[in-house]
């Protein structure tokens, strides 16, 4: 027996499958859009729904792990509970069955006619549609392919008697088998891959379903440990998700383990009666196994939630997300009532960028990766506030509005391209001084520095930055309110101070560049510096342009006025309430269409 070309028959076949997998999950990820994170977003409202879009997201992205990535996100941003994702994580687990189910087929003598087609598909075709379905024929291909690889190098092991006496061991002594198949997939970073070996070495002859089954069981087990490694840094909630999700699965593993003798029983006597080859056999029993373990414990959602939240204490810091602001009934109802509603929607997205900046401006100051985490779960909540009202204006720009409903549409589009700017900008401040801190801790490193003395201020310290942060923040909170007051006054002020916040900038930018330049030994980079004093000056910029939006019939002009400026109609009779003819309404729907896409493409 060649151990060496067994090993790298065996390796490669494993790379090549999870290389497959990963093909295939973008492939089907990109024919589905962007709209995963939002499918998980909106339709996780009861148990049951978050369930079933917990399968459906899991068989698209082709990867638990991936939803639950996804899931420990949304649960941080505020923009999912506890509860609701429990539901979504229980569906991730029966949607991974799919991909045994998938390999139980097995098609492996046409993986490389169907990798060839996908490759052609793939690399000859301009159209995404085509080079989408290229990329799933190639990674399906590839997964068979690394299977048959894996396949040829696991052969000989039937032969091997220390392989044979481990798996007598493993057949008798369950738990043993279910540490195993944690460990397999912790290594493998993928319960599917060790589904498939064991798939491989079933149908081989070379385990016994005894065995199969606790190493089966173990793999949900293993599979967490993504979720776990995404929840570092992250806020309680996100940890409490991480942590029900290794509940779940440990708790499933050690009921079935209890009731290992009948569940073998059932699982021979289905493959029995509908003639299943021991690859879905296998298959069969993974499904099996993970639908059971939801109808067990989908009834103790709220308890596992409870006993997560009392394991893992702490205030949760996720931002509080009402969800149900934008409803498309209002906008069937009065677009009117549609544009309140839209008001209200920025006025949470006001909220989240104010404090997105201030948590910017306190990771300034201190230092602490608390903040770090909260700007990131904010600009998550700005973003999709964002995407969502972004659709709902959408909507309501082709409805019949009055002149004045045309105007604040337009205004709220402006407000909230600005304020998701100004979200930007805070991130980049926060990964900027992320920057600043990691090269100082190299440079004391380098020094073998013990770090600062009692009395030595904090090395991001510099009382011009902190002056322009504190202005900067006036403008922001200023601006904002003025806006949604509708003070002309407190907007005026806010305007006044545009130069000063460009003073201060060009200050600092020469101050900075003159410190790089003469070689002045600073701890950070002063390049860094830099982009965080331009970032406080474009968030001052942004802040300016939304207060010069207050009292918006004098900001705007009416389609009338608009026609009468450019000459092409100087004798236009005053529009009459309550609509705008269709002409015009058309005219000034392509003006908003032109307006958004000038907002998307400056910075």
């Amino acid at each position: 027996m060649d151990v060496q070309l067994m090993v790298s028959q065996f390796l490669g076949g494993l790379g090549i499958f999870l290389f497959g997998i990963q093909i295939m999950g973008d492939g089907l990820k990109k024919t589905a859009g962007d709209s995963l994170r939002d499918l998980l977003n909106r339709f996780t409202s009861t148990p049951l729904k978050a369930v079933l879009t917990g399968v459906l997201v899991t068989v698209l992205l082709q990867s638990s792990s991936g939803t639950t990535v996804l899931t420990v996100g949304l649960v941080s941003a505020g923009f999912m509970k506890l509860r609701q994702a429990i539901g979504v994580i229980m569906g991730a687990n029966i949607g991974t069955t799919i991909t045994a189910f998938i390999i139980g087929i097995n098609v492996g003598e046409y993986a490389l006619p169907i990798l060839g087609i996908g490759a052609i598909l793939l690399f000859f075709f301009k159209k995404q549609l085509i080079n989408n379905t290229g990329q799933i024929m190639f990674g399906f291909g590839a997964l068979f392919y690394g299977l048959e690889l894996m396949g040829s190098g696991m052969a000989p092991l039937e032969d091997l008697p220390a392989f044979t006496n481990l798996m007598v061991n493993l057949s008798n002594h369950p738990i043993l088998a279910a540490f195993t198949g944690t460990g397999m997939t912790l290594i493998m970073q993928s319960s599917s891959a060790t589904v498939g070996i064991l798939q491989k070495l079933y149908m081989q002859g070379s385990v016994s379903l005894d065995a199969v089954l606790p190493i089966l069981f173990g793999d949900n087990i293993g599979t967490t440990i993504t979720a776990i490694l995404a929840t570092i840094g992250a806020s309680t909630a996100a940890k409490r998700t991480a942590g029900a999700h290794v509940l779940f699965n440990v708790i499933g593993t050690v009921i079935f383990l209890i009731f290992l003798n009948p569940f073998t029983g059932l699982v021979v006597w289905f493959g029995q009666m509908l003639n299943l080859n021991p690859a879905l056999q296998i298959a069969f029993a993974h499904g099996l196994f993970n639908i059971g373990n939801v109808l067990i414990q989908f009834w103790f959602i709220n308890n596992i939630a409870r006993l997560m939240e009392r394991i893992i204490p702490g205030k949760d810091a996720i931002v509080e997300y009402d969800t149900t602001t934008l409803d498309t009934k209002f906008i069937r109802i009065s677009p009117n009532l549609a544009l309140n509603q839209a008001k209200l929607e920025i006025n949470q997205m006001s909220k989240f960028a104010i404090e997105e900046f201030q948590h910017s401006f306190s990771y300034y100051r201190e230092q602490k990766d608390n903040d770090l985490s909260t700007v990131v779960n904010l600009e998550e909540a700005v973003n999709n506030i964002d995407r969502r009202l972004t659709e709902y204006l959408m909507v309501i720009s082709a409805e019949k509005l009055t002149v004045a409903e045309s105007n604040e549409l337009s205004a709220l589009i402006d407000v909230m391209k600005y304020l998701e700017r100004i979200g930007d900008h805070s991130e980049n401040i926060a990964n900027n001084v992320k920057a600043i801190i990691k090269i100082e801790k190299k440079k004391k490193s380098k020094n073998k520095e013990k770090g600062r003395t009692n009395g030595e201020k904090p090395f991001l310290y510099d009382q011009d930055v902190i002056d322009m942060f504190e202005m900067v923040e006036s403008i922001v909170k200023n601006a904002i309110l003025a806006y949604e007051e509708d003070d002309e006054e407190l907007a005026n002020k806010v305007i006044s101070q545009d130069p000063l916040i460009n003073k201060m900038e060009i200050k600092m930018r020469k101050k900075y560049i003159e410190s790089v330049n003469n070689g002045t030994e600073r701890s950070g980079d002063g390049i860094l510096f830099i982009d965080i004093v331009s970032s406080l000056e474009r968030i001052g910029d942004h802040s300016v342009k939304i207060a010069r939006h207050v009292d918006s019939k004098q900001s705007f002009l009416t389609i009338s006025e608009t026609f009468d400026r450019v000459g092409g109609a100087s004798r236009l009779r005053p529009l009459t309430p309550p609509y705008v003819p269709f002409g015009i309404r058309r005219f000034h729907f392509i003006l908003n269409m032109y307006f958004i896409v000038m907002l998307y493409t400056r910075d």
